[in-house]
């Protein structure tokens, strides 16, 4: 016998009161909290619970009885069912004081340290065409929305578009994104109107076949663009299809300088363990920051948003406090951007990071700036920053860290507390585990500057970089 799935109540009249975590906003309804997405904190709703905790309820709007005066009309066709920019239907000077306060909040309540007035965050100039790359999927099952299914009418199933939360499977095709240039999208529609017209398959990600994969797209600040096409090559003609399709791209787009393909046989999407060809110009994009120029590859990361990650490095560099005498170790360095970014200004730089590639452009980069003063180094943090690395590089005064979204490991924060350096500039795109590190740092450091940067307008994620100086 089946269990009888319980009916959840709809809750009507609901005042929505501020902005929560990941976005969604929250309303109390009889002591208990009720997250709801696509909300503005204002709105009077009838709210359809779809999940029910002891303290805690999930819901989603069923009527917006009476709009918030914030809410605002989203401005890409495709929001509300694309996860991309939650945020749209909130003015962008809401969508700050959010993140401020999500800061705020994360740091006092996970980090339970002491922490001097935290800054006003610095908001990004452009909030739309603002990123720098993008990654786009392709597939034979096109998601359809309930209006769509309820229509009646039949649709192309091939697309390419952005997955879908909770459904792995399938893509929503995205006829035109407002993040990137707007060139990216004719790029994007001209492979997929090219791909149906002449009959190259869609990737089925259940089945695991398909010519066309996934397209991702990068540009730089001085207009070079490139564009990575995956296949996965099963029959005989996929590699005839592939280069005819290459070819179109590269003579439609003079623009792009740096095409490449990749044929993916793996289970997943990524490219790092990939072998990358390249059909035409160069392999990689020049960006500019400063009077620097780095090279990026195909696997090369890069933060997304060009200019305010220059706002971001030149906050980095002002709370490490550097005169040209330090030894800075820049813990997590990636492809080395900050790292050469703040060589002129220390003594050394030694990068550590986890990925080889990264680390090779990482050389590369401060080769092709005549930076002579850095050193880096390929392996798990872990494992590399330890008592015997140190003795043999000595002994940091400042340290730059910038890691994932998980944060640093206990034996990294452990090794770093045994340094003690003078400075810390710790550099997150997530302040709760960057709250969680801080309390571990807490018996050696006190917080001196807290500066929040949003660099994904439209989305609840913030960058946060706190200095944290030795106590005396």
């Amino acid at each position: 016998m089946t269990r009888k799935k319980k009916t959840l109540p709809l809750l009507e009249n609901i005042t929505i009161e501020d902005v929560a975590a990941e976005g969604q906003c929250i309303a109390h309804v009889d002591d208990m909290v009720v997250f709801v997405p696509w909300a503005v904190p204002g709105d009077v709703c009838d709210l359809q619970v779809r999940r029910k905790k002891h303290s805690f309820m999930e819901a989603d709007i069923a009527r917006i009885k009476q709009p918030s005066k914030l809410r605002i009309e989203p401005f890409c066709q495709h929001f509300g069912v694309c996860g991309g920019c939650k945020w749209q239907q909130l003015p962008y000077t809401e969508q700050l004081r959010a993140k401020q306060q999500q800061v705020e909040q994360q740091l006092r309540r996970i980090g339970k340290v002491e922490l001097p007035d935290i800054n006003p965050i610095l908001g990004s100039e452009n909030t739309r065409e603002y990123r720098n790359k993008l990654d786009f999927g392709c597939s034979n099952r096109r998601y359809l929305t309930n209006e769509e299914i309820s229509s009646g009418r039949v649709f192309q199933r091939d697309c390419i578009g952005f997955h879908v939360g909770g459904a792995f499977d399938k893509i929503l095709p995205i006829e035109r994104c407002h993040l990137m240039d707007g060139l990216h999208n004719q790029i994007r529609n001209t492979v997929r109107d090219y791909a149906v017209e002449h009959g190259i398959t869609f990737f089925d990600l259940r089945a695991q076949t398909g010519l066309l994969r996934d397209i991702i797209i990068r540009n730089s600040a001085s207009g070079e663009w490139m564009v990575i096409i995956q296949f996965h090559f099963e029959k005989e003609n996929d590699r005839h299809q592939a280069e005819c399709l290459m070819r179109h791209l590269a003579e439609a787009f003079p623009e792009i300088t740096s095409l490449l393909w990749v044929d993916n046989q793996k289970r997943n999407d990524t490219i790092g363990d990939q072998e990358v060809h390249l059909f035409a110009g160069k392999d990689y994009i020049v960006e500019q920051m400063e009077d620097l120029k780095f090279k990026v590859g195909p696997k090369s990361f890069y933060q997304t948003n060009t200019l305010q990650a220059l706002r971001l490095y030149q906050v980095t560099r002002r709370m490490a406090g550097l005169t040209g005498c330090e030894l800075v170790y820049d813990l997590y360095t990636g492809t080395g951007t900050i790292a050469n970014f703040v060589a002129s200004h220390a003594r050394q730089v030694v990068g550590i990071e986890y990925v080889p590639e990264a680390i090779e452009d990482a050389k590369e980069n401060s080769r092709l700036n005549n930076i002579a003063n850095t050193l880096f180094y390929a392996g798990d943090m872990k494992d590399i920053l330890t008592d015997e690395f140190i003795a043999g590089h000595g002994r940091p005064d400042v340290i730059i860290t910038d890691p994932p979204r998980a944060g640093m490991h206990p034996d990294v924060v452990d090794t770093i507390l045994r340094t003690a350096a003078q400075r810390i500039v710790y550099v997150s795109c997530n302040p709760a585990t960057q709250a969680r590190d801080l309390l571990l740092l807490n018996r050696l450091y006190v917080v001196a500057c807290v500066q929040p940067v949003d660099m994904f307008p439209h989305t609840p994620h913030v960058e946060n970089v706190v200095l944290l100086q030795k106590r005396h």
